[in-house]
């Protein structure tokens, strides 16, 4: 660690549960991050910020002028841009030290295997199911652990699924893959516009405490946010004996 890293870093050093090995702990890392969108923008910038070592993030999207409503990661001179490129960009102005890597692709199951291999830390930030389930079974089948996060109108959600604990629950534990129900998007539904924002913190906050090892992580809880009334609720979620992704791990 450099008198600069030092420098930057000294708030995170201060704090016992933190202090120096945990920093270069988060300096060492690699973090996967899926979606660079409303949870992938304060994800990537808190990440970044916070000097986790190699980010890659992944999304096929361009940065549209609706996506600034929520999106605080591009901006007005990015419209058009691919929105991995311009979270690329927002980080390196925040920490040219972190190396971030752009994919602009869509999370496939062949990608996700490649890229879920190389992480220390998966952070789903996507806004789809079908993908949603396939970055969990690639966590699942590489025992890597897991930060999803999801936000729609008013109400948010996010929990830890550590494939590496025996007692955690998968995401399909809890979200079994063959539920059938009305996808909901931002463009048809809408979002609060902070709300993404707090929901991609919490995100940042369990993947950070997962690298350092700073605290206890969301792992078996499902911690959910009615931004109307601002009230957190906390379910206690189990590992399914019979669920198909994770029973026979």
């Amino acid at each position: 660690m450099t008198d600069d890293d030092l420098l930057r870093y000294s708030r995170h050093i201060l704090l016992n549960e933190i202090g120096v090995e945990g920093q270069q702990q988060i300096q060492s890392a690699q973090a996967l991050i899926i979606g660079a969108g409303g949870l992938g923008s304060p994800v990537a910038l808190y990440l970044g910020s916070a000097g986790v070592g190699r980010i890659t993030v992944v999304d096929h999207d361009t940065v549209d002028m609706t996506n600034l409503q929520r999106q605080i990661a591009h901006s007005m001179a990015r419209v058009g841009q691919p929105k991995v490129e311009s979270i690329q960009t927002a980080v390196a102005q925040l920490n040219p030290g972190v190396h971030i890597t752009a994919v602009q692709k869509r999370a496939d199951s062949a990608l996700l295997a490649e890229l879920v291999a190389q992480a220390d830390v998966v952070l789903d930030c996507c806004d789809n199911f079908a993908t949603r389930q396939a970055i969990n079974a690639a966590c699942v089948s590489l025992r890597k652990p897991l930060v999803s996060g999801a936000a729609i109108r008013f109400d948010g959600q996010v929990s830890v699924y550590d494939a590496r604990d025996a007692r955690s629950p998968c995401y399909a534990c809890v979200f079994p893959p063959d539920t059938t129900f009305e996808e909901t998007r931002c463009a048809t539904m809408g979002v609060f516009a902070p709300l993404v924002g707090i929901i991609g913190s919490i995100q940042a906050a369990e993947a950070l405490k997962l690298l350092s090892g700073a605290g206890q992580t969301l792992t078996g809880r499902l911690l959910m946010l009615d931004g109307r009334a601002m009230e957190f609720t906390e379910v206690r979620v189990n590992r399914q004996a019979t669920c198909p992704v994770c029973s026979s791990a």
